[in-house]
């Protein structure tokens, strides 16, 4: 097996998908999973990149079997393939600009591309020379593929493509031809935007000798809600994105795997060792699979709920490091009491500050939508119900709740309108925790200082 990212500095969700159907196919089958660096554009690749791929790969937990291989390692392999392609008349040397590619196409019409026009010119070395492989004329290149069944290019409709660049350096079609049959691998599970691709790859080995072919299947893309392929312009697609948004790697892993593939029983959230179990490349759909951020949530949101109080709270560590209050007025105490509370209604761990920055702050941040909408005709007369209560009521959770009841019938309100203007005062939010609750860890003497300055500000 094996799985090749391009090193443009962070993984890509689709990357991470197709990394991950590798390592549930090795481990279904007791297979090897190789993890191939393809870097052997040396002006893209530098090793800090490539070392962030790493570090994705290993926060989602997708361990390989032996050490990484780099292409750029493999160079002379790839020279010496080249040169024979060369010798044997499968390659030739071309010093055709993109310009000048472009103004033949335009000048004698049809389908856009390189013509061959370099084929029989003898071209010799030089600073921006390319070698191109010979398509054969006539004929064509079929495989079967796991997932879409046989698929046929016809050798027409494939231009001579490069195989090496002018800088010297190895196309990957090349490096993967070599790579793959001198490194034994025997499945390539990739994307489908990869498909045009392996007719390429299969005549490269085929021109080189190389007996045997691998087992190729490739994977749907992933769209986003407008069924558009996800791009990095329009759509988060970083796997850090994800993680630094307080999502859990074992989340985001069965999130993935739903991805173009579903267990037979239908059961979505399970173990991952369920899933390597269950997991066969045949049951992978050709359609594109929708990258669903509201399912993401709400996987994630069961797993954060599945986690022990003391692994919640440890999680969300990091992010509460990062709130809007001053170190010294965080009271770990305090949150550990608000934990449970916080760990039933939180998504991701990014939400887990906001629903507690009351406890630490001086005054809550009060959100204008929440305000307008919670200070009714009734907030202050409200608001004063509240405070004459809660200036005289035991101050547990549930003698607050009555006291606040009471003071609604009052008033002709049921606790739901009741508790309403209350919580925004004390939260500055019309969501968050259970409020009575919160105000039992808040205090009397802070809850009633926010009911009246609610109450000042109406």
């Amino acid at each position: 097996m094996r799985f090749s990212p391009a090193p443009t500095g962070y993984l890509h969700v689709g990357g991470a998908r197709t990394a991950l159907f590798n390592w549930l196919f090795a481990r279904h089958t007791g297979g090897t999973f190789l993890l191939r660096i393809e870097d052997t554009d040396l002006e893209r690749s530098r090793p800090e990149l490539t070392e962030a791929i790493l570090d994705s790969l290993r926060w989602l937990g997708l361990d390989w079997d032996e050490p990484p291989v780099h292409q750029s390692d493999r160079v002379d392999l790839h020279l010496q393939a080249i040169e024979r392609l060369l010798a044997s008349g499968h390659a030739y040397r071309c010093d055709c600009s993109q310009d000048d590619v472009r103004e033949r196409s335009r000048v004698r019409g049809g389908p856009p591309g390189y013509d061959g026009h370099c084929r029989d010119r003898d071209v010799r070395p030089g600073g921006d020379v390319v070698v191109r492989f010979r398509t054969p004329d006539e004929g064509r290149t079929t495989f079967d593929d796991v997932i879409r069944g046989e698929v046929s290019f016809d050798h027409a409709a494939l231009e001579d493509f490069v195989v090496r660049r002018s800088s010297g350096a190895p196309m990957f079609v090349l490096a993967n031809a070599v790579d793959d049959a001198d490194m034994g691998i025997t499945h390539v599970v990739r994307g489908e935007d990869l498909l045009n691709a392996t007719p390429k790859v299969l005549l490269v080995r085929q021109a080189l000798g190389l007996t045997g072919r691998p087992v190729f299947a490739h994977l749907p893309m992933l769209v986003n809600e407008q069924r558009q392929k996800l791009s990095k312009r329009r759509d988060d697609v970083a796997v850090g994105v994800y993680r630094d948004q307080g999502y859990l790697a074992e989340a985001m892993v069965n999130y993935l795997a739903l991805l173009g593939w579903g267990p037979p029983d239908g059961v979505e959230i399970r173990p991952l060792e369920e899933i390597v179990e269950l997991f066969r490349l045949e049951d992978v759909t050709r359609s594109p699979a929708f990258f669903d951020l509201d399912k993401l949530r709400h996987i994630n949101g069961v797993y954060l709920r599945e986690l022990s109080t003391s692994e919640f709270i440890g999680a969300a560590g990091r992010f509460l490091e990062q709130g809007p209050w001053a170190a010294g007025d965080f009271d770990f105490e305090a949150f550990e009491r608000m934990a449970p509370l916080v760990q039933e209604r939180a998504a991701t761990l990014a939400e887990v500050p906001a629903m507690v920055d009351f406890l630490f702050l001086e005054e809550p941040v009060i959100d204008p939508t929440s305000w307008d909408k919670a200070m009714s005709e009734q907030a202050g007369a409200v608001l004063d119900a509240a405070v004459a209560a809660y200036e005289r009521s035991p101050w547990t959770s549930d003698e607050l709740m009555g006291a606040l009841r009471s003071a609604g019938k009052d008033l002709g309100l049921n606790l739901r309108k009741a508790q309403a203007p209350v919580r925004v005062a004390i939260t500055g939010r019309s969501v968050g925790p259970p409020l009575f609750e919160s105000l039992e860890v808040l205090g009397r003497d802070r809850t009633l200082a926010r009911l009246r300055a609610a109450r000042s500000r109406l």
